[in-house]
């Protein structure tokens, strides 16, 4: 029987879970891969910590590119992390040298997968990175393999879930957008500085790769509009179910003819909408295709048991010879589409305004609307007495972002206008 013989970089929570699935199940994989799956060696940052596993038959390595060069290496397990830097190095020279390489690092896929895609092709390695989007749901092989009949017309999803977790429990409890961050975080839903997760740059990262995935694009971060969760305060949450919406940060691609629209952002959908029905920490992609019609994935998104099992699932793949290309074509026939600006976004908006309850403010409001085109569909409003503060939440119809953003800015100049507004806008999923 054949061998495949494997090295893995970074032995955190994912790395431990990788080689605990490979070492456990070791027989069923034999069966499965009609192949040895062999552990050969390891490298993490310390060689002491307690991992929870027996890392003393591999071989270690203090340097983990070296295992690129190794001779009695076929294949790379990339978990160090990162754009750059050691992760990129080691990717790159494993690669060139026709080893095959699995990552569950989304950034590195996300700025520089377009380059690593033809360095495989031009090697004879593959390269696969299922582990990289939504944990353990196979969407990466769905989208590439899956749906590969299909015109992906749109491709959306909460793929963080951390922020679902934040939201999901500030619905709940009524409590704010900081309380239920420090609880998170104490629970290990969140990391210490969860600049990534809760700016949505975490899911802008997925997106890129999803986007590559569908519709057979170039890898285009920078072309990703984002924005986090913040701003979105309990009253929000209220108007919202008020309204017949969930809240949620969704990445959401498209594409309109020869245009793509990438961007992340807190989204109202309707309630009824099988995504907002995605609680905790839970992940769920959902792919509109020209003859699927829409297909949804759902399951858990982060966390080392199911992260290890896409990681193992990928190397399963190459351990059978199964090989595509990373994006589902080759690297040369990835397309460049001009990515269209936020500012030319069409949608419907929520806005809440915090202002003085005097007279004139509303009509002072609906003079800005006008002024910009923009068209106000409903009106929510809480009365209290005279001169105290009040929000003032509209739903306004379908409009060029630009227009709306006119618009608000000019309302925030009124007087009476006492915060910076928080705009949300509504998807009709």
């Amino acid at each position: 029987m054949s061998l495949l013989r494997i090295g893995i970089a970074g032995l955190g929570t994912v790395g431990a879970g990788t080689v605990q699935v490979i070492e456990s199940h070791k027989n069923l994989l034999q069966t499965r891969a009609g192949c040895d799956l062999e552990i050969v060696a390891v490298s993490a940052r310390s060689k002491g910590l307690d991992r929870g596993i027996d890392i003393e038959p591999y071989r270690w390595y203090d340097d983990p590119t070296e295992m690129a060069d190794a001779d009695d290496i076929d294949l790379i397990v990339e978990l160090i992390g990162g754009s750059d830097g050691v992760a990129k190095a080691l990717a790159e020279k494993a690669l060139g040298n026709g080893k095959h390489v699995v990552t569950a690092n989304k950034a590195l896929i996300a700025h520089h997968g377009t380059d690593l895609a033809a360095i495989a092709e031009k090697s004879g390695a593959a390269i696969y990175c299922e582990a990289a989007v939504a944990g353990g749901i196979p969407i990466l092989k769905g989208l590439r393999e899956g749906l590969a009949a299909n015109g992906i017309t749109r491709v959306y999803g909460i793929l963080n879930g951390t922020c679902n977790y934040i939201l999901t429990e500030m619905r709940d409890t009524g409590r704010s957008f900081d309380d239920v961050l420090e609880e998170a975080q104490k629970l290990g839903y969140a990391e210490a500085d969860p600049t990534f997760d809760v700016d949505g740059i975490d899911t802008a990262h997925k997106l890129a790769i999803l986007s590559a995935m569908s519709f057979g694009t170039k890898i285009d971060f920078d072309g990703i509009h984002v924005e986090g969760i913040r701003d979105i305060a309990p009253i929000d949450i209220q108007f919202a179910q008020e309204l017949g919406f969930g809240i949620k940060l969704l990445g959401i691609a498209s594409v309109d003819g020869d245009v793509i629209e990438q961007r992340v952002h807190a989204c109202m959908v309707p309630i009824d909408a099988p995504i907002n029905h995605v609680e905790g920490s839970f992940n769920a992609v959902v792919a509109d295709g020209d003859f699927v019609d829409t297909v949804l994935h759902e399951g858990r998104g982060a966390g080392g048991g199911p992260t290890a099992s896409a990681v193992v699932a990928d190397i399963l793949d190459i351990a059978r010879g199964h090989r595509v290309p990373l994006f589902g074509v080759p690297a040369s026939a990835l397309k460049d589409m001009p990515t269209r600006p936020m500012e030319r976004h069409q949608g419907a908006y929520y806005v809440r305004f915090n202002v003085v309850d005097r007279s004139g403010v509303f009509a002072e409001i609906a003079t800005a609307l006008t002024d910009n085109d923009v068209s106000m569909e409903s009106v929510l409003q809480r009365s209290r007495d005279p001169g105290q503060i009040v929000p003032v939440v509209m739903t306004l119809h379908e409009t060029e972002e630009a227009a709306m953003r006119r618009a608000v800015e000019q309302i925030t100049n009124i007087g009476a206008v006492v915060e910076p507004p928080v705009v949300i806008r509504i998807e009709a999923l």
